[in-house]
Protein backbone atom coordinates (compact mmCIF):
# COMPACT_ATOMS: atom_id res chain seq x y z
CA UNK A 1 0.00 0.00 0.00
CA UNK A 2 2.85 2.35 0.91
CA UNK A 3 4.46 1.57 -2.49
CA UNK A 4 1.21 2.39 -4.27
CA UNK A 5 0.91 5.74 -2.43
CA UNK A 6 4.52 6.65 -3.21
CA UNK A 7 4.04 5.83 -6.90
CA UNK A 8 0.81 7.85 -7.06
CA UNK A 9 2.52 10.84 -5.39
CA UNK A 10 5.42 10.61 -7.91
CA UNK A 11 2.97 10.58 -10.84
CA UNK A 12 1.08 13.60 -9.46
CA UNK A 13 4.32 15.57 -8.97
CA UNK A 14 5.50 14.64 -12.48
CA UNK A 15 2.22 15.90 -13.95
CA UNK A 16 2.54 19.20 -12.09
CA UNK A 17 6.19 19.71 -13.05
CA UNK A 18 6.64 18.62 -16.67
CA UNK A 19 10.18 18.13 -17.92
CA UNK A 20 11.70 21.19 -19.62
CA UNK A 21 11.64 21.16 -23.42
CA UNK A 22 14.81 19.85 -25.04
CA UNK A 23 17.45 22.52 -25.69
CA UNK A 24 17.59 23.82 -29.24
CA UNK A 25 20.38 22.35 -31.29
CA UNK A 26 23.27 24.66 -32.03
CA UNK A 27 23.99 22.58 -35.13
CA UNK A 28 20.98 23.99 -37.01
CA UNK A 29 21.84 25.27 -40.51
CA UNK A 30 22.45 29.01 -40.66
CA UNK A 31 20.55 30.94 -43.31
CA UNK A 32 22.92 32.61 -45.76
CA UNK A 33 22.47 34.72 -48.84
CA UNK A 34 22.45 32.81 -52.09
CA UNK A 35 25.88 32.97 -53.70
CA UNK A 36 26.24 35.28 -56.69
CA UNK A 37 26.22 33.38 -59.97
CA UNK A 38 29.81 33.36 -61.22
CA UNK A 39 28.41 33.58 -64.75
CA UNK A 40 26.49 36.78 -63.96
CA UNK A 41 27.19 40.10 -65.62
CA UNK A 42 28.10 42.93 -63.23
CA UNK A 43 28.94 46.61 -63.51
CA UNK A 44 32.59 45.52 -63.66
CA UNK A 45 32.27 42.85 -66.34
CA UNK A 46 31.52 39.17 -66.90
CA UNK A 47 33.60 36.06 -66.26
CA UNK A 48 36.99 36.62 -67.90
CA UNK A 49 36.04 40.12 -69.13
CA UNK A 50 36.60 43.19 -66.97
CA UNK A 51 35.94 46.81 -67.87
CA UNK A 52 39.31 48.42 -68.58
CA UNK A 53 40.86 45.46 -70.46
CA UNK A 54 42.56 46.18 -73.76
CA UNK A 55 41.17 44.83 -77.04
CA UNK A 56 44.09 42.36 -77.14
CA UNK A 57 43.18 41.09 -73.66
CA UNK A 58 39.51 40.76 -74.63
CA UNK A 59 40.27 38.79 -77.79
CA UNK A 60 42.76 36.58 -75.92
CA UNK A 61 40.04 35.80 -73.36
CA UNK A 62 36.99 35.30 -75.62
CA UNK A 63 38.14 35.58 -79.23
CA UNK A 64 37.88 38.20 -81.92
CA UNK A 65 34.62 39.31 -83.45
CA UNK A 66 33.29 39.06 -86.97
CA UNK A 67 34.64 42.21 -88.66
CA UNK A 68 31.39 42.58 -90.66
CA UNK A 69 29.04 42.40 -87.67
CA UNK A 70 27.67 45.43 -85.79
CA UNK A 71 30.83 47.53 -85.47
CA UNK A 72 31.21 51.25 -85.29
CA UNK A 73 31.76 53.92 -87.92
CA UNK A 74 35.41 54.17 -86.81
CA UNK A 75 36.46 50.85 -85.19
CA UNK A 76 39.77 52.34 -84.00
CA UNK A 77 37.76 54.86 -81.98
CA UNK A 78 34.82 52.63 -81.01
CA UNK A 79 33.88 49.10 -81.94
CA UNK A 80 30.97 46.90 -80.91
CA UNK A 81 31.12 43.16 -81.61
CA UNK A 82 30.28 39.63 -80.50
CA UNK A 83 33.49 37.80 -79.54
CA UNK A 84 33.78 34.31 -81.03
CA UNK A 85 33.79 32.49 -77.67
CA UNK A 86 31.39 34.77 -75.79
CA UNK A 87 27.89 33.56 -74.87
CA UNK A 88 25.12 34.08 -77.41
CA UNK A 89 23.57 37.53 -77.25
CA UNK A 90 26.67 39.24 -75.75
CA UNK A 91 28.39 42.21 -77.36
CA UNK A 92 31.45 44.06 -76.12
CA UNK A 93 32.17 47.75 -76.65
CA UNK A 94 35.79 48.72 -77.18
CA UNK A 95 36.56 52.46 -77.11
CA UNK A 96 40.07 53.75 -77.77
CA UNK A 97 41.33 50.13 -77.41
CA UNK A 98 39.68 49.64 -73.97
CA UNK A 99 36.65 47.52 -72.99
CA UNK A 100 34.10 50.03 -71.67
CA UNK A 101 30.90 47.99 -71.52
CA UNK A 102 29.20 44.67 -72.16
CA UNK A 103 25.74 44.46 -73.72
CA UNK A 104 23.25 41.59 -73.52
CA UNK A 105 20.61 41.35 -76.26
CA UNK A 106 18.31 38.88 -77.95
CA UNK A 107 18.79 35.18 -77.28
CA UNK A 108 20.81 35.26 -74.08
CA UNK A 109 20.12 33.54 -70.81
CA UNK A 110 22.76 35.53 -68.95
CA UNK A 111 21.57 37.57 -65.99
CA UNK A 112 22.99 40.36 -63.88
CA UNK A 113 24.28 39.70 -60.38
CA UNK A 114 20.80 40.72 -59.17
CA UNK A 115 19.20 37.99 -61.30
CA UNK A 116 17.68 40.15 -64.07
CA UNK A 117 18.11 39.91 -67.81
CA UNK A 118 16.43 40.18 -71.18
CA UNK A 119 12.73 39.35 -70.79
CA UNK A 120 12.35 40.53 -67.19
CA UNK A 121 10.03 43.42 -66.31
CA UNK A 122 10.80 46.99 -65.41
CA UNK A 123 8.44 46.70 -62.42
CA UNK A 124 10.46 43.82 -60.94
CA UNK A 125 13.75 45.68 -61.49
CA UNK A 126 12.48 48.88 -59.88
CA UNK A 127 11.10 46.93 -56.92
CA UNK A 128 14.43 45.15 -56.40
CA UNK A 129 16.69 48.20 -56.71
CA UNK A 130 14.38 50.72 -55.05
CA UNK A 131 15.54 54.33 -54.93
CA UNK A 132 18.91 53.51 -56.53
CA UNK A 133 17.17 52.84 -59.87
CA UNK A 134 16.94 55.99 -61.99
CA UNK A 135 14.43 55.85 -64.84
CA UNK A 136 14.31 58.00 -67.95
CA UNK A 137 12.28 57.79 -71.17
CA UNK A 138 13.67 55.86 -74.11
CA UNK A 139 15.04 58.11 -76.85
CA UNK A 140 13.17 56.39 -79.69
CA UNK A 141 10.33 54.25 -78.31
CA UNK A 142 7.28 55.85 -76.68
CA UNK A 143 6.51 54.24 -73.34
CA UNK A 144 9.87 52.47 -73.20
CA UNK A 145 12.60 53.48 -70.75
CA UNK A 146 16.14 53.16 -69.51
CA UNK A 147 16.58 52.10 -65.87
CA UNK A 148 20.10 52.84 -64.66
CA UNK A 149 21.75 51.80 -61.42
CA UNK A 150 25.19 53.26 -60.72
CA UNK A 151 27.34 51.25 -58.31
CA UNK A 152 30.30 53.66 -58.50
CA UNK A 153 30.17 57.32 -59.51
CA UNK A 154 26.43 57.85 -59.08
CA UNK A 155 25.31 61.29 -60.26
CA UNK A 156 23.63 63.69 -57.84
CA UNK A 157 20.85 64.13 -60.40
CA UNK A 158 19.38 61.15 -62.29
CA UNK A 159 19.32 63.13 -65.55
CA UNK A 160 23.02 64.02 -65.40
CA UNK A 161 25.16 62.32 -68.05
CA UNK A 162 27.98 60.56 -66.20
CA UNK A 163 31.40 61.14 -67.76
CA UNK A 164 33.75 59.86 -65.04
CA UNK A 165 35.64 56.89 -66.60
CA UNK A 166 35.78 55.26 -63.15
CA UNK A 167 31.96 55.18 -62.88
CA UNK A 168 30.34 51.73 -63.07
CA UNK A 169 26.71 50.79 -63.50
CA UNK A 170 24.05 48.61 -65.08
CA UNK A 171 21.37 49.93 -67.43
CA UNK A 172 18.23 48.00 -68.36
CA UNK A 173 16.60 49.05 -71.64
CA UNK A 174 12.90 48.22 -71.98
CA UNK A 175 10.25 48.21 -74.66
CA UNK A 176 6.89 49.99 -74.44
CA UNK A 177 5.41 47.03 -72.53
CA UNK A 178 8.03 47.33 -69.78
CA UNK A 179 9.99 44.24 -70.81
CA UNK A 180 13.80 44.35 -70.82
CA UNK A 181 15.23 44.14 -74.34
CA UNK A 182 18.88 44.84 -73.49
CA UNK A 183 21.21 45.07 -70.50
CA UNK A 184 24.25 47.34 -70.58
CA UNK A 185 26.94 46.96 -67.91
CA UNK A 186 30.16 48.87 -67.42
CA UNK A 187 31.33 52.47 -67.52
CA UNK A 188 29.78 55.67 -68.91
CA UNK A 189 29.28 54.07 -72.34
CA UNK A 190 26.22 52.25 -70.93
CA UNK A 191 24.45 55.58 -71.50
CA UNK A 192 25.04 55.49 -75.27
CA UNK A 193 21.71 55.09 -77.01
CA UNK A 194 23.06 54.19 -80.45
CA UNK A 195 25.88 51.77 -79.71
CA UNK A 196 29.07 53.74 -80.20
CA UNK A 197 27.19 57.05 -80.18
Amino acid sequence: MRLLATTALALILAACNPAPPPAESTDAPVATEAPVDTNAITANGWGPLHVGMTRAEVTAAVGAGNPNAVGGADPASCDLFHPARAPEGMLVMIQQDVLTSIILRNNTELKTDRGFGVGDTSAAIKAAYGASAASEPHKYVDGAEYITIWTVGAPANATTFVQDPAARGVRYETDAQGVVTAVHAGGPSIQNVEGCL
